[in-house]
């Protein structure tokens, strides 16, 4: 019935120590072995996805930056891009530096920052992915932006949330993909655009597609997808959304997911 599995990686198919289990892999081994297209669907850069991609040996397409790049695993060949729109770019960038508020760019898969700080340090370990430091920030703007992120603390980041809607909304998707980090991206450039383009380019329906997240971020792909499922530790915004809530994380709400509905196994 389901030909096409969309996974975000983070609280996702990632345990709490960053870790995909034996169990999820053999899963989803078997799930690719009975057809079905097993796709990552993140808000990490492309560089930090595929670095969990090959952990579980995926060779296929992922979705990377919220939905604003779908790029191939080994010849990275870029079949889906979408970049901030440069008006709106500007604006963000002024807001971010009038507040002093923390903000980072993605152009061309590097990870850019206005100074060597907390926020880069903690989100590049995260991320395991090295971040630069341009002291003239304010030029990269003339750059397609693949995403722009906000770190602060997750009130005060609501807070923005709503200062910024009014300024920019019209241009822009704005999001969360953690407490700490609000993020913008092109209009199309969200999980729900990038797995109805992934669905075309494979050849399914969007009833055909399980998606599978944890957080607001991950609402469009959940709302568009045939099965829409929520994992256990998801926020309780997207529970109520999802149509299947799968256990936690920490419990293999993914392996839960890809063997009742894709496998047809009884566990006990």
């Amino acid at each position: 019935m389901y030909k096409m599995i969309a996974i975000d990686i983070d609280d996702t198919i990632l345990n709490d120590d960053l870790v995909v289990t034996e169990g999820t892999k053999a899963a989803l081994t078997e799930a690719i072995a009975n057809g079905v297209f097993v796709t990552l669907a993140t808000g990490r850069m492309f560089p930090s996805a595929k670095k969990i991609a090959m952990q579980i040996e995926l060779n296929v397409p992922i979705i990377t930056y919220q939905g604003s790049l779908v790029k191939t695993l080994l010849d990275e060949q870029v079949l889906y891009e979408r970049s901030v729109p440069k008006d709106a770019a500007k604006e963000l960038m002024q807001f971010c530096h009038e507040r002093g508020l923390h903000l980072q760019l993605y152009i061309h898969d590097v990870l850019y920052v206005r100074e060597d700080n907390e926020e880069a340090r903690g989100y590049s370990a995260l991320a395991k992915i090295p971040f630069v430091v341009e002291p003239d920030f304010e030029k990269l703007i003339e750059l397609p932006s693949t995403k722009m992120l906000m770190i602060g603390e997750p009130d005060y980041l609501d807070q923005i949330a709503l200062e910024l809607a009014p300024l920019i909304a019209d241009r822009v998707h704005i999001t969360k993909s953690k407490a700490h980090y609000l993020e913008v991206t092109h209009k199309e450039g969200t999980k729900g655009h990038a797995i109805s383009f992934m669905a075309e380019h494979i050849g399914c329906t969007l009833g055909e597609v399980i998606a599978i997240g944890d957080s607001w971020n991950d609402h469009e792909m959940i709302e568009a997808a045939g099965l829409g499922v929520a994992m256990g530790n998801a926020i309780p915004k997207l529970k109520e959304l999802a149509q299947y809530v799968t256990t936690s994380n920490n419990e293999d709400g993914v392996m839960h997911v890809i063997n009742k509905f894709i496998l047809g196994k009884t566990e006990v």
